[in-house]
């Protein structure tokens, strides 16, 4: 009898420890169609957390294509996390798959079809955070791709007992902190819904705490989803404006960048060194061109962090930004509707595009729409769209002419040629496909006068998360080696049509010259090997603490997920940066021999003063809080000293280690440097500071 009841006592005990509740199946649809399983749970007595709560989710998946799905769990009070997405490549199913933070091997690390317990990408700790767990739980699967490849939820479960993960609390950062909060409200593709956002910034070299009072913006916003392939990574980007208590857009200066209410949060889902969009937005502004201003920061959404984001300007007719002039609805003839435009190569819609007259002269096949980005669809007047579409169409007929080369009357008296230039170097440097078919921008300002037009500028440059790597997308893009042109996407069917100017414009000896001149200028300078690795190593350990917690958070480190890329993923952030530096230097190496033109007689200096070409850089430029200072002889720069616009001295400093001058003291503007080197010889240098 003694024996009968001490079973039941610990059959009871069990029981109360460990309690599961089994979901609905079904079949799973596909072309990115949500498919929601629920689990109805009731019974537990406490709110969920260490003592007691969710320990195990267990799932059994047949798919045919197992890394078209994007697995994600719903608490009963809306807090999503990640389970797994994009694992197991072309291979078959999730067979008795369970996912415990108990596990001693991520999910991530193994093969389909999975079978065994494996630690999910996204802590479960996360969903432990003393909400109630009673209520309807989801099970969220995208099939991100269309047909062939479909399945079926077979079974799944949800355990709870003891010993369960708690979750991640982030305290600190030595980046800015953003804090979002929606009330609860989900954040959709559109319309903007209402938020408050609070960004914490204590300054350079300063640690920032969530609980600090808001110091740079604590205030309404309007946000939503941004994107298009991004925004089905379990790492979300939005849009946002900044308002004020009416609702109506306010102007604001954010993190030092000039004032405005259009910004951007770029997820880092698919960037695992961070600075892809960065760099290369680094490398057209010291070419002497317009790109949009970013600032690193971790981001806190409705109490759940979300990783490291940048937080930048969003490409508009402003000032400070595409500064182009501003074309009021009423402008309509003459001057007046001759700018300024923004146009964009992209995804588009009958309604806000219109069809090119001319086919890609080596895809004569091929259809090419470009987009009204400003003045934006909804906005522009009839004889505004007839105006740019012909002056467009006037560029393309001077363009597929046979005096095309002739300075005067040719292309070039429509296309502003250096900015066609430093546009192709920035995306054929970073082998950015997605540079010459989408987020392929132009914008054109108002003429001069009626005999003096302003040109057709290609950029701001945007959108490299595809870039600097080699991916499974064409034969062109997958060489390991560096080499291949990414101009030339039209060869690889993609879902926009190129307008394949560049292969035209490379024919012509003058622009190929203008090319390799600047090609060779920069190389000397700021786009040389060692500068680059510099300025990588430098926002490496700026980002060394922030990465830990951001892929702790996604557990995307080490597997292939996001862009189909060619090279195994490393699994630690050093061996990203290493691969990263790695896939420059090949690049660097294939353009150096395939970069077409002749660099003889190079009148122009690249925006660089001509006695400063081959001796003197100085990066970032403009310039937030640390200068980084080299020569191309090698002779270590020294001493320094800065003098304002109107020549007084306001900085006189040792250079630290070497190579790096601390400006964050310096009001925003422009300086003279003065760098004396260890031989004795001094150079000055025009650099700005932007804080």
């Amino acid at each position: 009898m003694k024996k009968i009841t001490l079973l039941a006592c610990l059959l009871f005990t069990a029981a109360l420890w460990s309690q599961t509740f089994n979901g609905t199946t079904g079949a799973i649809t596909d072309d990115g169609a949500i498919n929601n399983y629920t689990a109805s749970v009731s019974g537990l007595t406490a709110p969920l957390g260490a003592e007691y709560g969710l320990i195990t989710v267990c799932v059994d998946i047949s798919h045919t294509y197992d890394s078209d799905l994007n697995v994600h769990l719903i608490s009963p009070t809306g807090i999503t996390i990640n389970l797994f997405s994009a694992l197991g490549g072309g291979e078959d199913n999730f067979t008795g798959t369970c996912l415990s933070q108990s596990a001693t091997i991520t999910i991530n690390a193994v093969a389909a079809p999975f079978t065994g317990t494996y630690k999910p990408q996204e802590t479960l700790g996360n969903l432990n955070n003393s909400q109630a767990g009673n209520g309807t739980w989801t099970l969220q699967i995208v099939d991100t791709y269309p047909a062939a490849d479909t399945g079926t939820v077979n079974s799944w479960s949800l355990e709870f007992g003891q010993g369960a993960a708690v979750p991640f609390v982030f305290t600190s950062s030595n980046l800015p902190i953003v804090l979002i909060n929606t009330n609860g409200v989900a954040i959709p593709d559109e319309p903007k819904i209402d938020a408050i956002m609070s960004i914490i910034n204590n300054g350079e070299g300063q640690i920032n705490y969530v609980t600090d009072t808001p110091t740079e913006y604590d205030g309404n916003v309007g946000i939503e989803l941004r994107g298009n392939y991004s925004q089905g990574l379990p790492q979300k980007p939005y849009n946002f404006e900044t308002r004020d208590a009416d609702g109506e857009d306010v102007n604001v200066s954010l993190l030092g960048m000039p004032e405005e209410h259009d910004w951007c949060l770029i997820a880092n889902y698919n960037d695992k060194v961070f600075m892809r969009n960065k760099l290369a937005y680094s490398l057209f502004t010291q070419m002497g061109n317009y790109a949009a201003r970013s600032q690193y920061c971790e981001v806190v959404l409705n109490g759940n962090y979300q990783g490291v984001y940048l937080l930048m300007e969003k490409i508009k007719r402003d000032n400070d930004r595409v500064d182009i002039a501003k074309l009021e609805d009423d402008e309509n003839e003459g001057l007046d509707v001759t700018g300024g435009y923004i146009l964009k190569c992209d995804y588009w819609t009958w309604e806000d595009s219109w069809e090119l007259e001319y086919s890609p002269i080596d895809h004569p096949d091929l259809d090419v729409r470009l987009v009204y980005e400003y003045p934006k669809p909804e906005d522009i007047t009839y004889d505004q769209k007839q105006y740019i579409q012909g002056f467009i169409n006037q560029m393309e007929t001077a363009l597929y002419s046979d005096d095309f080369t002739n300075p005067v009357t040719g292309y070039n008296k429509y296309l502003d040629t250096d900015s066609f230039v430093d546009y192709f170097i920035v995306n054929e440097l970073s082998r950015n496909i997605d540079g010459f078919r989408k987020s392929y921008f132009f914008n054109k300002d108002k003429d001069v006068s009626a005999t003096e037009i302003s040109k057709l500028k290609a950029g701001p440059v945007w959108d490299f998360d595809w870039a600097w790597k080699d991916i499974w997308s064409c034969s062109i893009f997958e060489a390991t080696d560096g080499s291949g042109w990414a101009h030339l996407i039209n060869d690889c069917n993609p879902d926009v049509n190129s307008p394949g100017w560049y292969i035209k414009l490379l024919q012509d000896p003058a622009f190929t010259k203008r090319l390799r001149c600047r090609w060779e200028t920069y190389r000397s300078t700021f786009m040389s090997e060692a500068a680059l690795n510099q300025y990588i190593d430098g926002v490496a350990a700026q980002l060394n603490e922030a990465q830990a917690r951001h892929f702790d958070k996604w557990g995307n480190l080490g597997i292939n997920t996001g862009t189909p890329e060619v090279e195994q993923d490393p699994a630690t952030f050093a061996g990203q940066i290493a691969q990263f530096k790695n896939w420059i230097a090949l690049r660097l190496e294939w353009l150096d021999a395939n970069i077409p033109g002749v660099a003889e007689n190079c009148e122009q200096t690249a925006g660089v003063d001509k006695n400063q070409i081959n001796k003197l850089l100085a990066y970032p430029n403009p310039a937030n809080s640390l200068l980084h200072i080299t020569t191309s002889n090698n002779d270590k720069p020294q001493q320094a000293e800065l003098f304002d616009v109107a020549g007084k001295s306001v900085l006189t400093t040792t250079v630290a280690n070497g190579g790096t001058i601390n400006v964050s003291a310096l009001a925003n503007g422009i300086y003279m440097c003065k760098i004396t080197t260890g031989n004795g010889a001094s150079q000055t240098i025009k650099i700005a500071v932007l804080h």
